[in-house]
């Protein structure tokens, strides 16, 4: 009997913990898909919110595009401001000196760049017409293309239909000019008085943490920041500089008009990567094309600039910047298609800073303390 009794009891015990680990086993079942249910609504809740705050963006863009642009170029002058502090000159009024160089700076460019873009919008039938008699007897060589050029012969000049829809694109144009002159100003007016109230606003933002270690984080923060868009754009404008002296070399030698506009003209679009180069060596090619009767003395000038540009950006640029701003090229491009999507090519000329401020945030923020790399 006592053997048989134990024997029933094992059994039982048995199955009890068998019945344990089943109710275990179908616990910790419900419990992941309940994990995964609620880990699909909180990146649900995530998605809707970054897709919220995107269209936001969008739909502020003539607030948000200025002041954007104004707090970027005040970081850039407020860190030059504070090396000529090292010569007995007060930050605000260094920030306000260079703030008023680079308005002098940007009037030049304005007003330089107005004139030819007015006699280019004046020429374009004209221009348009003479590039395509340039390039037909070369593009006459492919059978495949001749269908096509029959076709066009048949229809309308493409010189008739500029012309004709000069006047809709004269007024877009027209109505496009007040929201920018607003803006003009809006940038104007928040680049100085983030200049004049840039050390207070520092001072706010650290006194907005309540731990040690959060203030510390935003000190951190804020001088990566202002280090790496400072050393960034002093060193690039310096290659891009000597990139525009060497493109306005080459468009004299290359015999097209006013060489010192195509200089001016690369350094500005070498600050929008990868799309920069591409209209300019575009740009080049056209000018090129209208200029000389020779194929091979039309791309000149466009593939010298390309070889020069594709040389520094290769090798001089990460020789002097090093690895400290290396984002990889898909997310760049992406930030790019993006940031031109929502704000045009002042987003596109935006796109490397705010991506550089991004990677700068979630490097001293979410890294941990071995893997940061402080600026400087």
């Amino acid at each position: 009997m006592d053997i048989a009794e134990r024997t029933t009891a094992k059994r039982r015990r048995k199955r009890e913990a068998a019945k344990e680990i089943a109710l275990a086993e179908a616990s910790a079942i419900v419990a992941r898909k309940r994990d995964s249910i609620e880990l699909a609504g909180s990146w649900s809740v995530i998605g809707l919110f970054v897709i919220a705050c995107a269209a936001v963006v969008y739909a502020m863009e003539p607030i948000l595009l200025p002041i954007t642009l104004a707090v970027v170029v005040g970081i850039v002058l407020g860190r030059a401001a504070d090396e000529l502090a090292r010569f007995g000159l007060p930050p605000i009024f260094g920030g306000l000196l260079l703030a008023l160089f680079f308005l002098l700076g940007l009037s030049y460019l304005v007003n330089a760049i107005l004139w030819p873009i007015t006699e280019v919008a004046r020429e374009a039938p004209r221009l348009v017409e003479g590039v395509i008699e340039r390039i037909l007897p070369y593009l006459q060589r492919f059978e495949w293309l001749n269908l096509v050029l029959a076709r066009g012969t048949e229809e309308e000049a493409f010189a008739d239909v500029i012309v004709k829809n000069a006047g809709p694109l004269i007024g877009g144009a027209a109505a496009s000019l007040t929201p920018a002159l607003v803006q003009t100003l809006i940038f104007l007016a928040a680049l100085v008085l983030f200049l004049l109230g840039r050390v207070q606003l520092r001072s706010t933002i650290i006194l907005a943490f309540p731990s040690r270690e959060g203030r510390l984080t935003a000190i951190r923060v804020m001088n990566a920041l202002e280090d790496a868009l400072g050393h960034y754009f002093s060193t690039a404008s310096l290659i891009y500089l000597a990139l525009g002296a060497v493109t306005m070399v080459v468009a004299l030698v290359g015999g097209l008009a006013m060489p010192p506009l195509w200089g001016l003209f690369a350094f500005v679009s070498s600050f929008i990567p990868y799309l920069g180069v591409t209209f300019m060596t575009l740009a080049l090619l056209v000018g090129g094309l209208m200029t000389h009767d020779a194929l091979i003395v039309a791309l000149a000038p466009a593939t010298a600039f390309f070889f020069v540009h594709l040389a520094m950006e290769n090798l001089l640029v990460p020789a002097i910047l090093g690895q400290r701003f290396d984002i990889n090229p898909f997310l760049i491009f992406v930030a790019i298609i993006f940031w031109t999507w929502m704000w045009g090519a002042v987003g596109a000329i935006l796109a490397f800073p705010l991506s550089l401020i991004a990677m700068i945030i979630f490097e001293q923020v979410l890294l941990p303390p071995q893997e940061r790399q402080l600026p400087g």
